[in-house]
């Protein structure tokens, strides 16, 4: 007799609580072997390539793409093949069935909005290793259609416009690499075929209105997705544990040399801060009334991308000089663009920082989003009549706002950490 088993979405990282499918790799009566890619899922940091844990014949799966699975539902219902390897350990979901009959037939997984019909999921990020039952499985490329590509360049050669199918990879084994398909988009060789477009009404005339940032409906209601989804919800729960408290002040730049990295030095006066002020640079956890100051500075930069919100952890500041700082902004800047950067360099950040000022705003009210304790937003750079000994000067300046726990940290700790970021900021180097 035949054993059936069901396979359980896993936590896919961090205790988020659901996952949204991105690509079956497989399909009802395929037969899959132990370890082969069964299905990427997209969480709101990255694309997961879940592995198959048994080996056998699929009999069914939980939903089509853009469907929302909740951690811990059913995924795929697979009949055991006994002459395929099997993994002892694989996880027992508690459905073994015998004779070809299932004892307790699956429920359908957790309802959530679903996707207009035909519209796609951005691919996001690739988790470079991930957990199956006690083993690790690293990842690796995907052959749909014929062609070998992991799930992030695939993500990327949609951004772009690419036909992976016209794109000569030069990845071992035949895959196709992000460089690859970069140097597509350049080269312009791989656009896609399209019908040709209907002429429009509006065909001809000029119009001076931007082009939406995003590929969004305008005037529809959408589901949201992926990262703006835990957007909400990040937000939503620093709105109800954070009471927050905001300083703001100014650093006059005026003794800076021309052409300073100004990203570089507001980071450089973040490390200055949290290490004299230790309390900013800290984890508090409500629950358990814990205070964690770190002896590390790992900042958190707010980066925004047509997706939603991502926060990049930029590690080891306070060790880092001038141009290993400004080589890893670019590489988690570059990484948040093509969503290749791995669930890690999402995580783990000690402290904050906004550099909202390069769009528009002087001072704002950033979000302190737990565990951390501090936020710090550096705003619209602009110049100010100053007195001088003497008369006035035009010097340029860069406007700061500091918002804290105020559960964890005092009006003074923030004040000072404020004005230790204020005199190294102030320094001519």
């Amino acid at each position: 007799m035949s054993e059936k088993k069901l396979f359980l979405l896993p936590d896919l990282g961090e205790g988020l609580p659901d996952a949204e499918i991105v690509e079956w790799h497989v399909k009802v009566g395929d037969v899959i072997r132990l370890d082969e890619p069964l299905i990427s899922m997209e969480t709101a940091k990255a694309v997961v390539d879940v592995p198959s844990p048994y080996s056998g014949k699929v009999l069914k799966l939980a939903g089509g793409t853009g469907d929302i699975i909740v951690t811990g539902s059913w995924l795929v219902e697979v009949e055991l093949d006994p002459s395929l390897p099997q993994r002892a350990e694989a996880q027992d979901t508690g459905h073994h069935h015998g004779g070809g009959h299932a004892t307790a037939e699956p429920s359908p997984p957790t309802p959530l909005p679903q996707a207009a019909e035909g519209s796609k999921a951005d691919a996001g990020t690739v988790v470079g290793a991930m957990q199956s039952s006690d083993t690790v499985r690293s990842e690796q490329a995907v052959a749909i259609g014929g062609v070998k590509a992991m799930p992030a360049v695939r993500a990327l050669a949609r951004k772009l416009g690419v036909d992976l199918s016209r794109v000569a990879p030069t990845g071992a084994d035949g895959v196709v690499t992000l460089a690859d398909v970069k140097g597509a988009a350049a080269a312009g060789t791989a656009k896609p075929s399209a019908p040709s477009p209907q002429p429009s009404p509006a065909s001809g005339r000029g119009s001076s209105a931007p082009a939406p940032r995003s590929e969004a409906k305008l005037d529809s209601d959408e589901p949201i997705r992926g990262v703006r989804r835990n957007m909400i919800r990040t937000m939503s729960a620093a709105h109800a544990e954070v009471v927050p408290t905001t300083l703001m002040d100014d650093a006059d730049l005026h003794a800076w040399s021309p052409g300073e990295d100004i990203m570089v030095r507001t980071i450089r006066a973040l490390a200055v801060a949290s290490q004299a002020e230790p309390a900013m640079n800290a984890w508090f956890n409500g629950k358990e009334g814990t205070l964690r100051r770190h002896s590390r500075v790992d900042v958190g930069i707010a980066v925004d991308s047509p997706d939603g919100l991502f926060v990049p952890a930029l590690r080891g500041c306070d060790r880092l000089d001038a141009q290993q700082v400004r080589a890893e902004l670019n590489r988690l800047r570059d990484g948040v663009k093509t969503r290749s950067l791995p669930p890690e360099d999402l995580s783990g950040y000690t402290i904050m920082l906004s550099n909202f000022g390069v769009f528009a705003g002087k001072y704002a009210t950033p979000v302190v989003v737990p565990p951390c304790v501090c936020i710090v937003g550096a705003g619209r750079l602009h110049h100010a009549v100053v007195p001088v000994l003497g008369g006035l000067e035009a010097h340029r300046i860069m406007p700061l706002s500091l918002t804290f726990d105020h559960r964890a940290a005092t009006g003074g700790e923030a004040a000072r950490f404020l004005k230790l970021m204020i005199d190294d900021l102030q320094r001519a180097r």
